[in-house]
């Protein structure tokens, strides 16, 4: 990225940022003046734009509550229905939170507002890490197949339509170690083989890795520990393995493998024999300077300090993005957990309290340090003060916008009686729990949960899958007395509702079942299998579905129970 370049993109950021409440009132006003006589917004305005018009009679609505009307752009209705602005196709979520993904509308504006974040980022990391342009980038990219809706446009995960826009294949491609053939390739198995393949090739080249989601990253490598006897073969041979069957993988990767190799095979192939694989990044990519991964609210904000440690991480809301509004909420007291109602849908002025007090829904610059929020978003394409789910905490302000860190996805939570843990409740406890595993040697590789109602009394069930820290090797001796401590150490870390009803015998015991190494693999096919988006899928911390929990079950190795009571 040239240095002008860079500038000028750190500049409108300065701009945006400090002038918030001007952008946040633009685009507001712009997105009203525009679809005032839409069906959606018509209903609750009557052809009016004024903004408190729009806050008073306008309703906050979940997804459930639009679906209707997007269905019926879906099936291809006249236009007006959500937006005047032309759709140009339907970007899916990822669905792991619902088990089914979500169908939002895309217009050109909103396409390239997208596009333009990993640029946005871009100029933000060379701000902080010199010498970037002097090597590539190993972006571990892949395209899924998208198709077509009965109005006749195509619906798609977000990665693919980013890497079939323009900003792209004019950007990114230019300092990116793979040819775009491959990275568009459909055949992601092939497609990743020989990404990682040219990576190493170009290993000396490689200043920086990254995907589009994090949660690509690790099935990579995973894939790599799986494949790199192959991949070192074809270094060594200077040949393409016959596995490799796709044309728009095989064609480009003549230009990579010119020759045997043996030098750089010989170097390989301890790193990757090696029993432990900490730090393999490093002894692989030597010079790579960071990851790069988009974690969450890569399309309201950024990260203004990449340097920071992960738990310090805080994302810029960017104010021209989308129109956004605050719920409040008390993450401090939750067994006086404070609800909102919303009634805007008559004519009748919109009931926007809290039960317990008369706390509005706040502005982008209005909120405070220190407080959680749900976030609420109007957009350029159709959505109308829609509840996004994800639970922010203010950690501060860039100029006048503010900073958030991510806390959780609302209604992901355990419940039995009249106890509720949400999904960062979990995870605290199992961070808790993790210190007995760490010291004999055990990582915990992934984890959910369910709430098993149909024992008496119900209890929390956790799926856990372990590994040994310096150790591939998959089949594991686990102990009682420390899996039982664990399950001990996660029930002392929930909150005292839970050890309340834990000692009045209404909730059981809690129960940690191991399973298998590759079990929340196949519940990842699952959940693809269903809908979800395979590269942008997060393995879902609370299960709801059944056949899910079922798969886990299945490939249980070991059940353990927290034993005696809770202090």
């Amino acid at each position: 990225m040239e240095k002008s370049r860079i500038e000028y993109v750190l500049k409108k950021i300065e701009e945006q940022t400090s002038n918030a409440v001007e952008e946040q009132e633009k685009i507001l006003e712009n997105i009203l003046k525009r679809n005032a006589e839409t069906d959606y917004l018509n209903k609750f305005l009557h052809g009016q734009t004024d903004k408190q018009l729009f806050k008073k009679y306008v309703p906050v609505v979940t997804y459930e509550d639009i679906k209707s009307y997007i269905d019926r752009v879906i099936d291809g209705e006249p236009p007006n229905i959500l937006t005047t602005e032309p759709i140009i196709e339907f970007i899916l979520s990822s669905g792991t939170s619902g088990g089914e993904p979500k169908y939002v509308l895309s217009t050109a504006e909103c396409s390239q507002k997208r596009a333009s974040i990993p640029m946005l980022m871009e100029a933000v990391i060379h701000k902080h890490i010199e010498g970037l342009d002097k090597g590539k980038g190993m972006y571990l990219l892949f395209s899924n197949l998208d198709f077509d809706t009965p109005s006749g446009l195509k619906a798609r995960m977000f990665s693919s339509s980013y890497l079939s826009s323009p900003t792209f294949k004019t950007t990114v491609c230019k300092y990116a170690t793979t040819p775009i053939e491959i990275i568009l390739s459909l055949n992601k198995p092939q497609s990743m083989y020989c990404q990682l393949l040219i990576g190493l090739i170009r290993r000396h080249e490689v200043l920086r890795i990254g995907t589009i989601f994090a949660s690509t990253f690790p099935n990579c490598i995973k894939f790599l520990q799986d494949h790199w006897k192959d991949i070192c073969s074809d270094i060594r041979t200077g040949h393409l393995s016959d596995l490799i069957t796709e044309q728009d993988c095989r064609t480009p990767m003549s230009s990579f493998l010119l020759e045997p190799n043996s030098e750089l095979a010989d170097l390989l192939e301890p790193i990757f024999e090696n029993e432990s694989w900490e730090g393999i990044i490093t002894k692989l990519w030597p010079k790579a300077k960071y990851i790069d991964a988009i974690v969450t609210e890569a399309c309201f904000g950024i990260n203004m300090e990449p340097l920071n440690k992960p738990w310090d991480v805080s994302y810029t809301f960017l104010p021209n993005m989308a129109y956004f509004e605050f719920i409040p909420v008390d993450k401090e007291s939750p067994q006086k957990a404070q609800k909102l109602h919303f009634n805007g849908v008559s004519n009748e002025e919109s009931i926007e309290k809290l039960e317990n007090g008369n706390a509005q829904i706040v502005d982008l610059v209005d909120v405070k340090i220190g407080q959680c929020y749900e976030v609420v978003v109007t957009t350029l394409a159709g959505l109308y003060r829609y509840r996004v789910g994800d639970i922010l905490k203010v950690t501060g302000f860039h100029n006048k916008s503010p900073k958030f860190q991510f806390v959780e996805r609302q209604n992901v939570a355990l419940s039995i009686d009249r106890d509720k843990t949400s999904e960062a409740d979990l995870s605290k406890a199992i961070k808790a729990a993790e210190i007995e595993l760490e010291a004999r040697g055990f990582l915990l590789t992934a984890y959910s949960s369910f709430a098993d109602t149909w024992s008496i009394p119900g209890r929390y069930v956790l799926f856990w899958e372990l590994k040994l820290r310096d150790s591939n090797i998959d089949q594991l001796k686990l102990d009682s007395n420390t899996m039982e401590q664990c399950c001990r150490r996660v029930e002392e870390s929930l909150d005292f509702t839970y050890k309340l009803f834990r000692k009045m015998n209404l909730i059981g015991p809690l129960e940690i079942r191991v399973v298998k190494f590759g079990a929340f693999d196949e519940l990842m096919n699952f959940c693809v299998s269903r809908g979800a988006a395979p590269l942008q899928y997060k393995t879902p911390c609370c299960l709801k579905i059944k056949e899910a929990i079922e798969i886990l079950d299945s490939r249980v190795v070991g059940k353990f129970f927290s034993n005696g009571n809770l202090a």
